[in-house]
Formats: structure tokens, C-alpha cells, sequence
């Protein structure tokens, strides 16, 4: 296995002073501040991992200009020996506090950003609203090969695979004044749909989605809560304009109808009010990006 855990998760946010704001006040996380050359950087431990926010352009994260969810890095004692063991190509890149750090080329893990970096002191994330990372969104074309990336080289394992769909029934209804009435049931008509792969991290999965039918295209109806339809067409979208790639971030909440209506009411933008069904029978709700430095988060709350 490459690595027992992910150190952090790297976000690109347009405004960080609000994305910092957001996961101290409302998310409740620590926060540790690193020294880069371009200024300082923020970590806010979660769970077993941590998520770095970086200004859109800071060398960190490649000079990107778009916000969103940026990498992820394994901190290991020796990462040299990690890239000659895995087979992984790497680029020098700058790390936190002077660290080594190594870019791998996301043509070897499926178009996801991955870096390995030496150990990073971070605090240990105790309690909270937020118990950790529940998972990262990946927009995907192909589950079976994230599959064979991440379980069969890396030797992560699977957690589960799954289709999520969402279909239209329709009913005809027969009335008489003689025979009453009578109702027959069309077939269920697809119309929205992802294949699902979830490979365990540490204390989170990576979530592979891929659209499950191309054909649908990648509709999205904004300003109405989010569907199976919506999110297809999410991924699709992305895919399209950026690749394949880390998507979202979803966060285990305590109570995910607490945290969605305390931030409604401070005035943030959002997505969902309140929780509503998702995958893994969890509820999940998201607010606005706008809302979160142009990162697309969720929350989850499940059992387990």
C-alpha cells in the first residue's frame, strides 16, 4: 500500500480568508499555519487527514486559477523510495515549511493530482461539528481503471461499488362509468445515472463517478436542490471542461441539519436547506460554492 492515510487535502479557494472562516466557525476544525515563499498557508485538521487552503496562483497548487479541490498528499518518511517501489513518475515541487515534495504525473493515477511529501506536524482533530472527511468526489469516465489504479497497484481497498440512477414511472389511468377505474404502471425510464466505485484511505474513500450514460448528456437545472439527474450532469460538465479529476469534498457532520441551517441563517448561499437522501444511506446537503471560496462541498451524515 502507497500510504495508511491521506496528510491533506490541497483546495485552490478564491477567497480564503471566507473558505478559512467557513471551516473555523462553522466546521469547527484546528487550524496550523505553514511558511511558504509566497506567504503563509492554512491546515485545518479533520479526522485523520487535513485540508490545505491555498490562493488561487500560489505556486502550491501549480499556478491554477480555478477554484476547486486542487491534490492530495501522502506524508511519508521516505518518498523516494515510495516512487521507485509504485512505479510513479515524479516532479520536484515546493512543499510546506521547506518539506520535499513530489508531484506525480496524474496520467499514472487517473487524472488525480497526488504528491508525496516528508511528515507534516499537524494537531490531532478530537471533536466537533465535523468528525472528518467523509469522502472525495472524482469526476471519472471509467471506474473499472480508477479501480485497477488505486486498489490493484496502489493497494487501496475497496469499499464498495454501486449504479445510482434516477428514473421516471409513469401511470395510465383507465375510467369508466361502467367498470371503474383502472391503472397500469409503465416500465421505469432511466433518466439520470452514475457507476460508483468507493476505495478506502485512512478514515475516507475516494468516490469514482462516472456517468453511466453518455447519451444523457449533462443537464443541470440551477437553483433547485440537487437530484441523481443533477449530479450526473455535474460530473459530466466537469469532465468535459476539465478532465478527469478531484471534484468535491464531503464532510462527516454530527448533525447535518444543525450545520445546513446555521449556516443558511449567517447568510451563506446554499444549495440544500436541509439534508436529503444520498448514497450510502447517508444524508447529504450542499452549500453554494459561492459560499465556500468556489469549492464544491458537502455534507454527509450516515451511521457509520
Amino acid at each position: 500500500m502507497l500510504a495508511s492515510q491521506i496528510t491533506y487535502v490541497a483546495v485552490a479557494s478564491n477567497d480564503p480568508d471566507t473558505t478559512c472562516s467557513i471551516y473555523e466557525k462553522y466546521f469547527e476544525l484546528p487550524r496550523t499555519d505553514f511558511n511558504t515563499p509566497e506567504g503563509r498557508v492554512s491546515l485545518f485538521s479533520i479526522g485523520q487527514s487535513a485540508l490545505a487552503v491555498v490562493p488561487l496562483g500560489h505556486s502550491l497548487i501549480d499556478g491554477d486559477l480555478k477554484p476547486g479541490v486542487h491534490h492530495i498528499a501522502f506524508g511519508l518518511d521516505n518518498p523516494e523510495a515510495a516512487l521507485t517501489n509504485f512505479s510513479l513518475k515524479p516532479t520536484p515541487t515546493m512543499g510546506l515549511d521547506g518539506r520535499r515534495s513530489f508531484a506525480i504525473d496524474p496520467s499514472q493515477t487517473c487524472g488525480v493530482r497526488v504528491r508525496l511529501t516528508d511528515p507534516l506536524p499537524l494537531p490531532t482533530h478530537l471533536s466537533g461539528a465535523i468528525e472528518r472527511i467523509d469522502h472525495l468526489g472524482i469526476a471519472s469516465t471509467d471506474v473499472a481503471e480508477d479501480e485497477r489504479v488505486f486498489a490493484n497497484k496502489l493497494g487501496f481497498a475497496v469499499e464498495s461499488r454501486q449504479t445510482d440512477m434516477e428514473v421516471n414511472i409513469s401511470v395510465e389511468s383507465f375510467t369508466s362509468d361502467k367498470y371503474g377505474v383502472v391503472y397500469h404502471t409503465q416500465p421505469p425510464q432511466p433518466i439520470g445515472g452514475l457507476r460508483v466505485t468507493f476505495i478506502t484511505i485512512g478514515d475516507l474513500e475516494l468516490e469514482f463517478l462516472a456517468n453511466f450514460d453518455p447519451t444523457q448528456g449533462a443537464h443541470i437545472e440551477h437553483g433547485k436542490s440537487g437530484s441523481t439527474k443533477q449530479d450526473q450532469g455535474a460530473i459530466t460538465r466537469f469532465v468535459q471542461s476539465r478532465g478527469r479529476g478531484l471534484h468535491h469534498i464531503a464532510i462527516k457532520a454530527r448533525d447535518i441539519n444543525a450545520t445546513l441551517q446555521k449556516m443558511s441563517k449567517a447568510g451563506l448561499q446554499m444549495i440544500d436547506q436541509s439534508g436529503r437522501p444520498g448514497s450510502r444511506r447517508a444524508l447529504i446537503g450542499f452549500p453554494h460554492p459561492k459560499a465556500t471560496g468556489g469549492i464544491l462541498m458537502h455534507l454527509v451524515q450516515r451511521d457509520v
